[in-house]
């Protein structure tokens, strides 16, 4: 029997797709807001496409303010927006 994988939906466009192939984004216990590249540090997450549309949708949707549930602030954003363009 094959092993079911983990879906997770993206805070972008809304799509479910295999946890593998999408970033997570994390606040953790400090409150500061990052990407987790190995999916499993401590906080509360929300998951992105690897694409910077999705990210831009987020932003503009305010998906990840609500899956993380805090305002997110806009260096974050830009952060954010710097490691995907090297990890993704």
């Amino acid at each position: 029997m094959e092993k079911k994988k983990p879906m997770r939906k993206c805070v972008g466009c809304g799509e479910s797709k295999e946890k593998a192939f999408l970033i997570r984004v994390i606040r953790d216990t400090n409150g500061e807001i990052h990407l987790d590249p190995t999916g499993r540090a401590n906080g509360r997450g929300a998951y992105i496409c690897r694409e910077a549309g999705c990210l831009e949708k987020a932003i503009k949707k305010k998906g990840l303010e609500r899956s993380l549930k805090v305002s997110v602030p806009e260096e974050a954003l830009e952060q954010l927006k710097k490691e995907l363009e090297v990890n993704g």
